[in-house]
């Protein structure tokens, strides 16, 4: 079971969440910004308690139609992501608020406020984790993977790339062939 947390946006509210779910015993796997993962349900009585832990950090559990918005705005960036040279040529925003039938700024919104990182911001992580993934298997060379993921140019990717790791896409690679050679 997942709930999303409103303005769970820094690592100090993570920590402030993680006391509260222990204060009340709560079973909880993951705890990301602006989401808990519990290992099970919980009863609507911990969930009242919950809301009114939260309420006193300054943080709010979203209902669970907008849990369920979240979920969808992160399945369609997986899609987006991993389907991107087989998808219409269309602005992200535009494919979003087609795929959930909803207002693109709203749904920027709902996502910002519950993850704490914009939908673009997200996107771009994917893209990355993507490009990583591509880089180790080994099986197509920049030119390719920039291609399949519609970067503009080799450069937009590494630019992407080295802000979001700090390694330039080659260096990235070739810790793989270092990492094999011990």
């Amino acid at each position: 079971m997942k709930l999303y947390i409103k303005y769970m946006v820094s690592v100090r509210c993570k920590t402030q969440v993680q006391d509260k779910l222990d204060k009340l015993g709560l079973h909880y796997g993951q705890v990301d910004l602006g989401e808990v993962e519990f290992k099970q349900e919980i009863s609507l009585e911990q969930h009242k308690q919950l809301q009114q832990e939260l309420q006193e950090l300054g943080v709010e559990l979203l209902d669970h139609s907008k849990g369920s918005v979240i979920e969808q705005i992160q399945a369609c960036i997986v899609q987006l992501v991993r389907h991107a040279d087989t998808l219409p040529k269309i602005k992200n925003s535009e494919y979003i608020s087609q795929q959930l039938k909803g207002d693109y700024p709203y749904l920027s919104t709902l996502f910002s406020e519950a993850t704490g990182v914009t939908i673009e911001r997200s996107i771009i992580r994917h893209k990355i984790e993507r490009v990583k993934e591509l880089l180790l298997y080994d099986e197509l060379n920049l030119t390719e993977i920039a291609a399949k993921l519609n970067y503009s140019s080799i450069a937009h990717l590494s630019g992407q790339f080295k802000k979001e790791t700090g390694l330039t896409p080659t260096f990235f690679k070739g810790l793989k062939s270092k990492k094999n050679a011990v």
